[in-house]
């Protein structure tokens, strides 16, 4: 028996609804549905073809431009020679790549050894990335800028950051030791030694954590 509380429902009914529905917008369901396959087709037309495409450009560019760079002809690197582009160029003409977004990393580190550091800020700040060690190198170079412009608490806030990004026997307690130094030069020897002691707990088998007791002994004796 059912149950007179359930509603009965007209399954009958509400099929001829859907299809009276269906036919009465037939035009303009096609026309959605063409529309979303049109966008999608486009989307990976875009992605494996044209940004494809102008991946192997910007790599064939970069080749050269990289090449420069580990000669430490800074110049060509940054602007090119003439024949091949330079990281500026690159990552202007091909930011939506791979490899544009590289030249961003490459264009700050190349100011940054020529001290225009507000300029090695400006694309280091543009670079994004997440592999493990490049990653922190960027945002740490970016506290060395700062660093050289006189400007501690901002460099001790990226060696900080840097530290952080991917921690690791490496990159971390590099950044973290240089995060003390900046403390010691605005005479924060509290977080300097904060720092310090965490190179020695979690870090003593590396170069840093082998000589980390005399940056320890230091920081004490001046918060004495």
């Amino acid at each position: 028996m059912t149950n007179q509380d359930e509603p009965i429902v007209d399954v009958e009914n509400a099929f001829s609804k859907t299809e009276l529905f269906i036919e009465e917008n037939k035009k303009s369901l096609t026309l959605i549905v063409l529309t979303i396959i049109a966008l999608v087709g486009g989307y990976f037309a875009w992605k494996y073809w044209y940004v494809a495409g102008q991946e192997v450009e910007a790599q064939k560019e970069m080749f050269t431009a990289e090449s420069y760079f580990e000669k430490d002809s800074l110049d060509k690197a940054i602007n090119g020679d003439g024949e091949f582009l330079g990281f500026v160029d690159i990552a202007d003409k091909y930011s939506i790549t791979a490899s544009g977004n590289l030249a961003q990393y490459y264009l700050g580190i190349s100011y940054l050894r020529k001290g225009a550091y507000e300029k090695a800020i400006e694309h280091l700040t543009k670079f994004d990335s997440d592999d493990q060690i490049i990653a922190p190198i960027a945002i740490g170079a970016i506290g060395d800028a700062h660093h050289e412009l006189g400007q501690a608490e901002e460099a001790a806030t990226y060696y900080l950051k840097a530290a952080e990004k991917n921690t690791n026997n490496f990159t971390t307690p590099v950044y973290l030791q240089k995060a003390g130094l900046a403390y010691e030069e605005m005479k924060n020897y509290t977080d300097a030694l904060k720092v310090y002691k965490r190179i020695k707990t979690d870090f003593l088998e590396t170069t840093e954590g082998r000589s980390i007791d005399k940056y320890i002994a230091r920081a004490e004796a001046l918060i004495k």
